[in-house]
């Protein structure tokens, strides 16, 4: 007993030193060396997607106007390729999940797929003007972001405490959107000084997306748990698709098709606000840095609200700021500036609801061996009903107009927020 009572002694007089040791500069208490490795790493994990994103939004950025104003394709053309820039995330996402379980190697998998980004980039320069060249480039960019995404989100999950996963993704979110806050203001920067040359614009964007992937080689660390690798879980189809059994993670993965499918892509709101503003060509690429602004604003602090009132609620308002996003663009209530401000900033207040929220959401309902194949059958349900959102808005835009199209999907949000409020009710405060 006196040996017991003087470790536990010396246990509380540790950790009580510790303690006083944070508080005299200022930081948080201590919850050991494994939480300040994870911390860490989801810092580290930020950083790689800030860089990617720069990358990525670099291209993104200009790619409406060089699509459509330069190489003069319709709404239907580019519905279809805004289709597999958004889907062909897919393809690619259920393999990263399964692999990345399958063999407890999350950071190789990323890094694949950030590397195929990366090599994606220099795949625009050699496809010059010809449309299906460039969506080949596409399909492998979007292809190597659905690789990562899960392996990614499961180490995220992995290095953060069930209570604190939504404060962890909003960290996280926040260094990846302040990427995609940047990412239009160097591609505007580089078509100046170099008088309108995309080239230079996929040249400087393959260094950055490389700068990154150095950073998540160097920096960001495999997470391990003290949890069993049963020697089938994560292996197969059926095991993946075995998570969709009657549960709430089944729940919440029926509960987001409707809402990603009936959600306007970035490319095509810009479009609309281009058209409706009659903004000039070179200034359409500064668009995204408003959403990305509101996004980098709101992110941390959605996520910690998340985490204390429960995250479904959270991404169900999300989808109500984008809602009211497309109903003030087909109300034309707003004079100019102020309708660019308020639809940019309620979709980017829907991202902020929603990107890492969602996730925060899932991974909790998952086991850990299954982190990442869950996040992927959810990423991936996402990811294609959002191309076939894409090329539904393309063919209304092409049919009926640019009003009436965003009607119909403003309709069709609405059912569908309806709905995932049924379904999602009741998951809880985690929830």
């Amino acid at each position: 007993m006196t040996y017991l009572s003087e470790s536990r002694a010396l246990s509380e007089s540790r950790a009580l030193s510790e303690s006083r040791a944070a508080e005299a500069v200022g930081g948080p208490r201590p919850a050991g060396a494994a939480a300040r490795l994870a911390t860490g790493n989801v810092v580290a994990l930020g950083l790689v997607s800030m860089l990617t994103d720069v990358s990525a939004e670099m291209v993104t950025a200009v790619f409406p106007v060089y699509l459509v104003l330069v190489l003069g394709l319709s709404p239907l053309q580019f519905g279809l390729l805004d289709g597999v820039y958004t889907g062909a995330t897919a393809v690619l996402r259920l393999a990263g999940g399964h692999v990345a379980d399958r063999f407890r190697r999350r950071k190789l998998v990323a890094g694949i797929g950030y590397g195929m980004s990366a090599a994606a980039k220099l795949g625009l320069l050699a496809a010059g003007r010809s449309v299906p060249a460039l969506g080949a480039v596409l399909a492998v960019d979007r292809a190597g972001k659905g690789l990562r995404t899960a392996p990614r989100d499961a180490l995220i999950s992995l290095s953060a405490p069930p209570e604190r996963q939504g404060a962890a993704f909003g960290l996280h979110r926040a260094l990846d959107t302040a990427g995609a806050l940047a990412g239009p203001l160097v591609a505007v920067g580089v078509l100046w000084l170099t008088v309108g040359a995309y080239d230079a614009v996929f040249t400087v964007s393959f260094c950055v997306a490389l700068l990154g992937l150095l950073v998540l080689v160097l920096f960001v660390r495999e997470e391990t748990t003290a949890e069993p690798a049963p020697r089938r879980a994560g292996t197969s189809v059926r095991d993946a698709l075995a998570l969709l059994g009657p549960g709430r993670f089944r729940r919440l993965a029926v509960a987001l098709l409707p809402l990603s499918l009936a959600t306007i892509s970035d490319a095509f709101l810009y479009l609309l606000m281009q058209q409706r503003l009659d903004i000039p060509g070179q200034w359409v690429p500064l668009l995204p840095v408003g959403v990305a602004a509101t996004f980098l604003i709101f992110a941390v602090p959605l996520g910690r609200v998340a985490d204390r009132i429960g995250r479904a609620r959270v991404v169900l308002a999300g989808h109500a700021a984008v809602l009211g996003c497309y109903l003030l663009i087909a109300l034309d209530a707003l004079p100019g500036f102020a309708l660019l401000a308020a639809v940019l900033g309620l979709r980017g207040l829907g991202y902020a609801a929603t990107d890492g929220v969602v996730s925060a959401l899932a991974g909790p309902l998952l086991p850990e061996r299954q982190r990442a194949t869950g996040l992927a059958v959810v990423q991936t349900g996402q990811a294609l009903a959002a191309m076939l959102g894409a090329w539904v808005f393309g063919l209304l835009w092409t049919a009926l107009g640019p009003r009436e199209a965003v009607w119909a999907m403003a309709a069709g949000l609405a059912v569908a927020l309806a709905a995932a409020a049924r379904v999602l009710n009741g998951l809880g405060r985690g929830g």
